[in-house]
């Protein structure tokens, strides 16, 4: 859906610089995937004690506090000036709807398993970028998100007990992120990172809050320092994510979340004895060696011919 920009002609803030620099977004994606992994875990673990809409609407109201306290101070309210308020509405929407369905399947399963089906965004996102942003999807990268999606069928052992209620869930957030990557990346050419960032804090923010009036539950103070943490680690995965997705095409460095599922292995092994399986290992190499490829590709690709 095309969402039509307003008549606001006044300057936008941190006007965005559409400068393709790959090995750079590169580096924003592996550090975001890293830590959003920590913040995944933090929220698994308080969602054994708190309702799924408070543990949310808790990151990301610390995540806005957070931010706007770095943003607010450089640029001020004009941060907020766009042109596409509907663009970053429907974005918020999905994702609204996406990290919820995604802690849902966090509850429901392994940390690593949900990580790994969720690893099948980046086909969605590749599909949603060549149909709706008409970029270039050359035959390398093809071949890299494909047997990169190979590595997590893999990994999900199809037939087993992986495939029960939480899969769906972590499934339908696969689609529905690879989706919104694709339409951040289309948000770029108007909108800077810190406005993109800004923007989906606020709604998320706002959409989470509404959930609470039906199921909350009085935090205690003893959980305060991890709801701070996951709201701190998810505002920094949030903003490099952006800027991963502002400096480089979504097929080149969304492959690269990948790495995270190491993480969600550690932390799934360190707080519920998850044991990774053989079939998680051999997918898991896989789909490391299939971002490593494409890291080297690109670099190759850009360098400059003599």
């Amino acid at each position: 859906m095309t969402v039509p920009d307003s008549a606001d002609t006044r300057p936008l803030a941190d006007p965005p610089q559409r400068q393709e620099r790959i090995p750079r977004a590169i580096f924003y994606m592996v550090a975001a995937g890293m830590i959003f992994s920590f913040s995944s875990a933090a929220s698994k673990l308080l969602a054994e004690t708190y309702p799924v809409g408070e543990v949310l609407f808790s990151r990301v109201f610390v995540s806005l506090i957070l931010f706007s306290a770095f943003a607010l101070p450089t640029t001020g309210f004009a941060v907020f000036r766009t042109r596409r308020p509907g663009a970053h509405i429907l974005r918020s929407m999905s994702q609204f709807t996406s990290q919820t369905l995604l802690l849902i399947a966090f509850t429901m399963m392994p940390l690593a398993s949900a990580t790994a089906i969720n690893f099948s965004a980046p086909l969605f996102a590749a599909l949603a970028s060549a149909i709706f942003l008409k970029e270039s999807v050359g035959p390398a990268r093809w071949a890299v998100l494909l047997i990169g999606f190979l590595g997590v069928v893999i990994i999900t052992n199809p037939g087993a007990d992986t495939f029960q209620m939480g899969a769906l869930f972590a499934l339908g957030n696969a689609v529905l992120f690879g989706t919104v990557t694709a339409g951040v990346r289309g948000m770029t050419s108007t909108e800077s990172a810190k406005t993109l960032t800004i923007w989906q804090l606020t709604l998320l923010t706002l959409f989470y809050a509404l959930t609470l009036p039906f199921q909350f539950k009085m935090p205690v103070w003893s959980d305060a320092p991890l709801i701070i943490a996951n709201g701190v680690t998810n505002m920094l995965g949030q903003y490099w994510w952006t800027r991963a997705i502002h400096l480089a095409p979504t097929s080149a460095v969304v492959p690269f979340q990948y790495l995270s599922l190491i993480w969600a292995m550690m932390f799934g092994y360190a707080l519920w004895g998850d044991v990774p399986t053989i079939g998680l290992l051999v997918g898991s190499v896989i789909v490391v060696g299939s971002g490593l490829f494409l890291l080297w590709h690109e670099s190759r690709r850009k360098r400059p011919r003599k």
